[in-house]
């Protein structure tokens, strides 16, 4: 029988965490904001939760697309409970491939693995296109687990200033900030979150994209580059959801480009946890070098991914009618958020409130000088928004419309007490 000792907490083995650990939080702030509304509103309180990014209808219910169901019926339970190849199934990563290029030159370029949503697809780019104590680059408004998965895995982040004086995208900023990561460096990592980013709404146009392409190449001269496109949102944006890549396809052999892909928002598969990541490379060898890397470092974390999820994502793809009511009952979502921006920018207007160009996706951004307070401030008021530097995030997919103009009401009081 063991004997349960008892330690002293001055006893030098009493910690065994290893240094950095033990302080750190278990749960994501966001999380824990939508916690609390959650406790809050099952006692009783009104409250409005704009804190997660999940599409929610205007009755409160998470907002799904059916065809999705009928695929998961269609794979046979001994296959779906099975063990998936490490990188995926093939059926799985060709149909991603086709997702993102089409039929064209580009999709002969790709090598993909699966991942556990867009964030495994993230977390793999940072170990294998970074050494440890290098950081990747991202715009000053970003996804916080961007930079928690940047400390996990003893890497760090810097941030250039995402916009002008005048509301575009500051390509002048990027490219200084990426010209300073490889006189220390040698190389950059470089996130880029397009369409519809997390949490601001931008979506880069023809004149971001035309920009930004001409100080990519002229760095990728200069040192090792690796661009990363976060398409976590990419289905709900506006125009052309591969715009991207014919931007960026004059890049490939000066530079590595990677998608990470995910089926969480575009298929409503939250909590499937199925992505990709895909690299383009133009030369055989070293597409074959990049997959293998890819493959090794899915073994060594997560080993392999949703068998289930990936197959029924893979018929959505594939399957021509099951595709179009895919994209069909999609369409009805992106509508109901773009009736939720346009009130909301309409009301932001009449409250005087300042925030980037909206130009599809699940969040809107209010520039707020003292953020946290702001977001306090509201809280009390039962009204429950995300906090950044410099902005409060509004998840408008996840606040029924008939809530919008409490909370812009709530958003407008805030920021008059806080200074802005």
């Amino acid at each position: 029988m063991l004997r349960r000792l008892s330690v002293s907490a001055t006893d030098p083995f009493a910690r065994r965490l290893i240094e950095g650990r033990g302080d750190q939080r278990g749960d994501d702030p966001i999380f824990a904001l939508n916690a609390e509304a959650v406790r809050r509103r099952e006692a009783g309180e009104d409250i409005v939760n704009s804190t997660l990014g999940t599409l929610l209808d205007d009755e409160g219910r998470l907002a799904t697309i059916p065809a999705v169901a009928e695929a998961y019926r269609r794979v046979p339970i001994e296959r779906g409970a099975g063990y998936a190849p490490i990188a995926g199934p093939r059926v799985f990563l060709e149909a991603v491939i086709e997702d993102l290029f089409g039929r064209s030159e580009l999709a002969r370029s790709a090598a993909a693995v699966a991942t556990p949503g867009g964030t495994g697809a993230l977390a793999l780019a940072v170990n294998c296109f970074l050494e440890a104590g290098q950081s990747l680059l991202t715009s000053s408004y970003f996804w916080s687990p961007y930079q928690t998965i940047a400390e996990q895995s003893g890497r760090g982040l810097e941030t250039f200033a995402m916009f002008t004086r005048g509301g575009r995208f500051d390509v002048d900023a990027l490219g200084s900030a990426l010209e300073r990561a490889g006189r220390s460096q040698g190389r950059s990592l470089l996130f880029l979150n397009t369409p519809c980013h997390n949490p601001t709404g931008y979506s880069l146009d023809e004149h971001d994209w035309r920009a930004l392409s001409g100080v990519l190449g002229a760095v990728a001269e200069r040192q090792r580059l690796t661009v990363l496109v976060d398409l976590a949102y990419a289905r709900y944006c506006a125009g052309d959801p591969r715009a991207w890549a014919r931007h960026l396809e004059p890049l490939i052999g000066q530079a590595t480009l990677l998608a990470a892909w995910s089926a969480s928002k575009a298929f409503t598969q939250y909590g499937a946890r199925v992505g990709a990541c895909v690299a383009l490379e133009a030369e055989a060898d070293e597409r074959e070098r990049v997959r293998a890397a890819m493959g090794a470092y899915c073994r060594g974390s997560w080993s392999n991914c949703n068998h289930l999820g990936m197959l029924a994502v893979s018929e959505c793809l594939r399957d021509s009618e099951l595709a179009l009511r895919v994209e069909r009952e999609r369409a009805e979502l992106r509508g109901l958020l773009a009736d939720r921006a346009l009130s909301f920018t309409r009301l932001a207007a009449l409250a005087g409130l300042v925030h980037p160009r909206y130009e599809g996706g699940f969040f809107v951004t209010v520039f707020a000088a003292d953020s946290g307070r702001a977001a306090e401030h509201m809280r009390a008021r039962g009204v429950f928004v995300v906090p950044v530097p410099g902005a409060v995030r509004v998840a408008i997919c996840s606040t029924p419309a008939r809530s919008l103009p409490r909370l812009v009401e709530a958003l407008r009081d805030a920021l008059r007490a806080t200074g802005g």
